[in-house]
């Protein structure tokens, strides 16, 4: 039996939420935030920590900073129940990531000091306990440039230990999405983008025909299109989900937060529809909190949105 049933590699960092600020923002002005916060950020720590509230046996290998958010990165991640007994201890005195995120009405602006989130290599990673689960996700392709090029061999090597693997890539800051994009898909089960990240991936302009490019290369391609909902392409059949309605505080991490409910139901054998079901309702659950994990450090709650969303639990097995 696998010691975890999903295993990631990735960043931790802080989010530094402020809220109800205007559209514009004059310089040699001090503006007022009507709201703030500050969380557990990453792509991969979100999705780590929220695997681990759903219920799934969850190992994490990030790099560690310098620093007193380290300890409470650490430590709301112990909280939920993840694994970091092979996290890479710091190796200088570069400090954990931080992104400000500037919450607007119509919008938000996103500024992150990459800290640790570079530091990441291959040969920092033990790959026999990454291989010790039945499922290997990724996130943050672009942002883990100390990573990055070695991606196509840490997925071969779990796909050779028989591992399924997955991957988010996130948004590319340089916006200019290259890298060993085409050999990393070709190591992939699951491919989970966004809308923009479909299009920008595949080099085309309209989703429509990045879906038809990406679904050629791709066992399993899920799509996250924010309040319009999610959809799946597999073995040639589409699957669709409308969005639910709720009461957003912020959309910080729902990506995160849906790839965490719809792997936690694929590794524990949800049907397709269960997880795309699964996956839409987690990342709904996300939006009315702070950033992507203080919704689900109320268990009792979810579980309570989930019903009124008529998502079954996952049993797990």
């Amino acid at each position: 039996m696998a010691q975890f049933d999903i295993t990631l590699a990735g960043e931790i960092t802080m989010d530094l939420l402020m809220y109800g600020l205007p559209e514009e923002l004059p310089v040699e002005r001090e503006l007022l935030a009507t709201g703030m916060a500050l969380t557990l950020g990453g792509s991969s720590a979100i999705t780590a920590h929220n695997l681990a509230v759903l219920g799934s046996r969850t190992g994490f290998i990030p790099q560690l900073g310098a620093d007193p958010f380290t300890d409470l990165c650490l430590q709301t991640l112990l909280s939920a129940g993840v694994d970091l007994s092979r996290a890479v201890l710091p190796k200088s005195n570069v400090g954990t990531g931080v992104t400000v995120l500037l919450q607007h009405e119509r919008g938000r602006r996103a500024l992150t000091y990459s800290g640790t989130i570079s530091d990441l290599r291959y040969e920092d990673l033990d790959l026999v306990y990454l291989a010790s689960a039945r499922h290997f996700h990724l996130s943050s392709f672009f942002l883990q440039s100390g990573l990055r090029d070695d991606v196509p061999k840490l997925l071969a090597a779990m796909r050779h230990a028989g591992l399924t693997t997955s991957l988010d890539t996130n948004d590319d800051p340089e916006d200019a999405w290259k890298g060993p994009i085409a050999e990393t898909l070709g190591h992939l089960d699951i491919l989970m983008p966004n809308e923009r990240e479909a299009c920008r991936l595949a080099n085309e302009s309209t989703l429509e025909d990045a879906i038809d490019k990406l679904a050629e290369m791709i066992p399993m391609l899920v799509i996250k299109r924010g309040a319009a909902g999610a959809l799946v392409v597999h073995q040639g059949l589409r699957y669709e989900v409308p969005g639910h309605l709720t009461e957003v505080v912020d959309v910080i991490g729902a990506g995160d937060s849906f790839n965490a409910g719809f792997l936690h139901a694929f590794v524990h054998g949800a049907g397709v529809v269960d997880c795309l079901a699964l996956g839409n309702a987690c990342g709904a659950y996300s939006t009315t909190a702070s950033g992507g994990t203080q919704a689900f450090c109320e268990r009792q709650r979810m579980h309570q949105f989930f019903e009124g969303c008529g998502v079954a639990p996952v049993i797990v097995s």
